[in-house]
């Protein structure tokens, strides 16, 4: 028993220190992009940068540029900016 105790530990400082953040930025992660809506300013992970102009179950579409608009994947989704980012990297 005496030479599974270290074994034990380490198992358990790698899940507190590993296993369990990543766990939860996922959770952050999925609540954030279950509540995209539209007239969101959204990043995606390519590292576009547009405004929500339509969201289904799946997917969002999204306005990039001026009648530019792409579909993209909800999980395809980085982060949530806040509103104005847009125009001011446009006027920028």
């Amino acid at each position: 028993m005496a030479t599974f105790l270290p074994l034990i530990l380490i198992f358990g400082v790698m899940y507190f220190l590993l296993i369990r953040p990543q766990v939860k930025r996922q959770k952050d992660l999925k609540k954030l992009v279950s509540s995209i809506e539209k007239g969101d300013e959204i990043i995606t992970n390519g590292g576009l940068l547009g405004r929500v102009i339509k969201v289904t179950e799946a997917f969002l579409i999204i306005e990039v540029s001026d009648s530019v608009t792409i579909v993209v994947q909800r999980n395809a989704v980085a982060t949530v900016m806040p509103k104005g980012t847009l125009k001011d990297t446009r006027e920028g």
